[in-house]
């Protein structure tokens, strides 16, 4: 029995026509957009895997680039998410360094603190159990590192995958590792 093609999992970097990142869509969505000739892959999968069907057969890509450019709206801030806050802490916990699981409001709402960026951090079960409603003062506890919004051209890309494909870093600015 052949293997299932993991269609969902799978992230593709898509590439405005000037070669800027836009955004990391499904494998599925990348491949309707090269056999519909609205864009072209730049990169293939590096293992060299190739879709096939009846009439033709498609690379799987790794990276698209659009035909025609596609304006892009300017967006000031960085909405705050779950996902965004655990990928900027890399789901470590900002009091003990152990697996994230969980964010805590380093001044608790209850006591008038902010659900910003600069308030909240990724923290696991434990230390936000025995937190509850305290601040940091009354624990002796301190932050591992202080909290921030994120910044950079490409950060709400990567926000929402769990893990870059190299191909992709020398569209994105960032050294290859």
């Amino acid at each position: 029995m052949p293997a299932v093609f993991p269609w969902g999992r799978r992230k593709v970097l898509l590439l405005n026509a000037t070669f800027e990142p836009l955004t990391a869509l499904s494998l599925r969505r990348a491949v309707v957009l090269v056999v519909c000739g609205k864009a072209e892959v730049v990169h293939g999968d590096a293992s060299g895997l190739v879709l096939h069907s009846s009439k033709s057969e498609v690379l799987v890509p790794s990276v698209i680039r659009l035909s025609s450019y596609v304006r892009v709206p300017y967006r000031g801030r960085v909405p705050m998410t779950r996902a965004g806050l655990m990928h900027r802490d890399r789901y470590r916990c900002a009091y003990c360094g152990g697996r994230a699981e969980t964010i805590d409001h380093v001044v608790p709402r209850s006591r008038g603190g902010p659900h910003t960026w600069t308030n909240c951090v990724a923290c696991c079960a434990k230390c936000n159990h025995r937190k509850a409603d305290k601040l940091l003062s009354e624990l002796g506890w301190r932050l591992r590192v202080v909290p921030a919004a994120p910044r950079g051209p490409h950060w709400r890309l990567l926000a929402g995958v769990a893990e870059a494909d190299p191909q992709w870093l020398p569209y994105l600015g960032e050294p290859a590792a």
